[in-house]
């Protein structure tokens, strides 16, 4: 008999989410415990009834699917199911712990596949997702193995990017404008030698500074 593997679908639109639930119940092998409207209501349906997986997505309103993987890292395995194939987001999501990072694209049997392995403790990325990983960690920096030295703000700066936010989300943290963060951001991959904020980003996962 094939072992079943339990998920929880987290979509704040609501087609969206019956209907990947939906096509996941006729799937053989998975089962759909419930669904969430936001990262929030993922959270605590996820710790009332510990699926094997949650599928997230990953902006919602309130707490946003970012947010709610990193909150669930140590209960359960959390596939990020969304549209946006963004390196910020691809690198906020292993961030956050996530076992996976799927675009909405794909057929209802490979996700139902995907959530299997990820069960299993094989994460799943799409193709494209898998690809821009790659790139990203082979991205070569000109920094020193000891680092430039960075001012306050712009390590403060830097530890952001690491999480993946924008520079609005950036803003409102620091209490400053998105014109100053813009300038610092620049001062930042400047003193790095690094030619974007992802490789920012890879610059501070890589060295714990984030």
């Amino acid at each position: 008999m094939t072992a079943t593997t339990s998920v929880v679908v987290a979509d704040d639109q609501r087609l969206i989410r019956e209907g990947i639930a939906s096509l996941l119940a006729l799937q053989p092998g998975v089962r759909v415990l419930g669904t969430a409207e936001n990262g929030s209501a993922a959270v605590d349906l996820a710790l009332e009834l510990t699926p094997d997986v949650v599928l997230m997505d990953v902006r919602m309103p309130g707490m946003d699917g970012l947010a709610a993987a990193a909150a669930l890292r140590d209960r359960t395995k959390v596939m990020m199911l969304t549209t946006f194939d963004d390196d910020e987001y691809v690198i906020a999501a292993l961030h956050a712990g996530a076992h996976g990072y799927l675009l909405k694209d794909l057929p209802a049997t490979e996700l139902a596949a995907a959530i299997r392995l990820a069960h299993a403790g094989i994460d799943q990325y799409s193709a494209t997702v898998s690809a821009r990983v790659l790139r990203m960690l082979r991205a070569p920096t000109s920094s020193p193995a000891d680092g430039p030295t960075l001012t306050k703000r712009e390590s403060e700066i830097l530890r952001l990017l690491a999480t993946g936010a924008s520079n609005r989300e950036i803003a409102r943290a620091l209490y400053v404008s998105e014109g100053t963060v813009k300038n610092h951001v620049s001062s930042v991959l400047t003193r790095l030698g690094v030619r974007d904020r992802t490789q920012a980003a890879i610059y501070a996962l890589d060295r714990g500074l984030a």
